[in-house]
């Protein structure tokens, strides 16, 4: 008769995840302090287990609050997981036909933590490198940064547009907030230069049902095939997808976007 075999385990694998599932299951951002009473795990050893998935994003630490919460690798992860049923699913097929269209660089950003974030890539015929990657954090000064600042609301969008315009002079800030004005009017935003020099980008809202903006779909590129303004031919096709895109989310033609709190 054979012994059984004990499965091997690594422990710290065991700790970490531990720690990460209490955070992600109270729903909220949550007290170091609340974190070490459910996890009974020493406060040295926690601080370290911390800092640690905090530096692989796995959770994410408010700078001001103290507060712990899901970071942005751990979002993108649980989004490649339920593939199926998530906005990158939804939006492949939409992504694709935009990238055929324009034979241009296609993403999918989503909100994160840190900002909006690039979880899907449809590259280019020519193959360029266009300064980003999935999982980039865009800047606010790009079409989708722009775009998020323009319809998101709360503390969190508030305290990432602080960060990305302090080093801008007042001439910029003003430009910018003449870019988010016209963002919400038009429905569409542009950028130049600002994920490297000389590539050109657009990007257009995702919402849902409850007209809450779920993500932004950019084109990026070097040629004079990406729109830098609403008249353009090309701007009214990308508005077309934008709606046809949110209708998958429930979202209705007509609808004004949904002020978040």
């Amino acid at each position: 008769m054979s012994e059984a075999k004990t499965t091997v385990k690594i422990q710290s694998l065991l700790v970490g995840f531990s720690i990460i599932d209490v955070i992600v299951k109270h729903g909220k951002p949550i007290k170091f302090n609340e974190i070490h009473a459910r996890t009974n795990i020493t406060k040295s050893n926690l601080y370290k287990y911390l800092n640690t998935l905090i530096s692989i994003g796995a959770i994410h630490r408010n700078k001001e609050t103290g507060l712990y919460s899901p970071g942005s690798t751990l979002i993108q992860y649980g989004m490649a997981a339920v593939n199926q049923e998530d906005i990158v699913a939804k939006t492949a097929y939409y992504l694709e036909e935009i990238n055929h269209t324009f034979g241009e660089t296609t993403l999918l950003a989503v909100w994160t933590h840190g900002g909006p974030m690039i979880v899907k890539m449809i590259h280019s015929r020519a193959g360029l490198n266009l300064g980003g990657q999935v999982g980039t954090i865009l800047p606010v000064h790009s079409a989708a940064g722009m775009l998020f600042a323009a319809y998101k609301k709360g503390p969190m969008i508030e305290e990432w547009i602080g960060k990305g315009i302090a080093n801008m002079v007042p001439d910029e800030r003003s430009n910018l907030r003449e870019k988010l004005k016209a963002i919400q009017k038009e429905g569409i935003s542009f950028a130049k230069d600002a994920l490297a020099k000389s590539i050109s980008s657009a990007a257009i809202p995702i919402f849902n049902y409850d007209r809450h903006l779920l993500g932004a779909v950019v084109i990026v590129g070097l040629g004079d095939t990406v729109p830098l303004r609403a008249e353009e031919e090309s701007s009214r096709y990308l508005l077309q997808k934008s709606l046809e895109i949110s209708a998958e989310f429930g979202y209705e033609s007509g609808q004004s976007p949904a002020e978040e709190s």
